[in-house]
């Protein structure tokens, strides 16, 4: 099978200081047949703004730069320049990633693969031509979500940025460990999808943040979505507010000791979800009682949560799928945040009690000193550092055999 053709989008904003380092790491790729889109951006009244103008004198540069580039097909979109910024209402990292996306999607081929990425980003050597390899080995996947991995900068960021990885990889594992279609972690920088799939779901919607999120989750229910590759990207530990969530905002949250928004999750709850997603096969022939009953319930306002799909889905094959695309990822994530409300355990002792519950044969005699009196604020950068590879190893471990 011929390989399929990479087409990269990229949103930049504020990124002239990144842009050298990521043009540089596209032009040591072992594949070249690629091109880059790109759409600088920022909102138009920021040219008004104080507080924001170098923002819009720093795309100015970007521009400046991608133009002088030479060897690389570059398209560039310019929503940064005088009367070509976002209006009020339409704009942000989402509406720049659509915007180039939506371009390429016009003349690429379907079976071409569209390859989201960001500035601030480090992709090593081999980065396209893995993703390239895993859809030829899988042509009908839908799409990849590619394994990460985030870069360190020898400060006290890098404590933020371990102690918001190792609550993402914590939910991936659980998820993972139960088998739920939605296990996937959303990185814009960090995913890949044919055309044809891009089509199929409408494109990405360009929601304020979680543009990500909410696109690999369309994805998810219109067909298998990898989350596996022979590759790693590995993202920035910056401190941005350029979205309401994610991995900056997270940051800086984090760095006023504020962490509600990322709790580790009591794993029992990720049993109550499995529970529930293996009663959807008897529910097609009756209502049955599911450990997310109420919360649903509620959720959709209704006493009858199965009944309608009953009626519209005849056979249990497309009722099944219909109950997984209905208790979707973002309602798992309503679930376990409110459910989580109403446990009083402390994220240190419920983490360590997952790991020796489910992880206890990688506990190593390593790893026993990281555990002993174990804490995310006390706990030293190094000891966090070998949590983050604990969780990391085990999760590249399980999501290998997903494909």
């Amino acid at each position: 099978m011929k390989a399929s053709k990479i087409h990269i989008a990229l949103p930049v904003l504020n990124e002239s200081k990144n842009l050298p380092a990521f043009i540089n790491s596209l032009k040591a790729q072992s594949i070249q047949d690629f091109s880059l889109t790109v759409c600088v951006n920022q909102y138009e009244s920021w040219w008004d703004d104080e507080e924001k103008s170098a923002q819009c004198f720093d795309n100015q540069k970007s521009i400046e730069f991608l133009q002088s580039v030479q060897g690389l097909a570059i398209q560039i979109i310019d929503k940064s320049g005088k009367g070509k910024g976002w209006l009020r209402k339409k704009g942000g990292v989402g509406h720049a990633r659509k915007t180039a996306m939506d371009l390429i999607a016009q003349t690429a081929k379907d079976n071409d693969l569209i390859v989201s990425v960001d500035a601030d980003t480090f992709y090593p050597t081999d980065y396209l031509a893995s993703l390239q390899n895993s859809f030829q080995k899988h042509p009908k996947m839908i799409g990849l979500a590619v394994p990460y991995y985030h870069k360190l900068e020898g400060d006290e960021t890098d404590r933020l940025i371990l102690r918001y990885e190792i609550y993402m990889r914590y939910y991936a594992l659980n998820m993972l460990r139960i088998n739920n279609p939605y296990a996937f972690t959303a990185l814009g920088s960090a995913m890949v999808f044919p055309v044809w799939a891009y089509k199929k779901v409408g494109g990405l919607t360009p929601v304020l943040s979680g543009e990500d999120f909410y696109f690999l989750q369309k994805l998810v229910k219109n067909g298998k979505l990898g989350i596996w590759t022979e590759t790693i990207a590995f993202p920035s530990s910056r401190f941005s507010d350029r979205v309401l969530f994610g991995t900056g905002p997270a940051l800086i949250k984090g760095n006023t000791g504020n962490w509600d928004s990322y709790p580790i999750y009591d794993y029992h709850l990720f049993d109550k979800i499995e529970e529930t997603f293996r009663l959807f096969p008897l529910i097609y022939e009756k209502d049955m009682k599911t450990p997310m009953d109420e919360f649903l319930k509620k959720q959709f306002n209704t006493e009858h949560i199965w009944q309608p799909l009953r009626k519209n889905y005849k056979d249990i094959g497309n009722f099944v799928r219909a109950c997984i695309n209905k208790v979707d990822g973002l309602r798992i994530l309503q679930y376990l945040r409110l459910e989580q409300s109403k446990i009083e355990q402390c994220n240190e002792d419920i983490l360590i009690s997952f790991l020796k519950k489910h992880l206890q044969y990688r506990m190593e005699n390593n790893y026993s000193k990281v555990f002993d009196d174990f804490s995310f604020d006390g706990s030293s950068i190094g000891d966090l550092n070998k949590l983050r590879d604990l969780l990391f190893e085990e999760e590249m471990r399980l999501q290998e055999t997903v494909l």
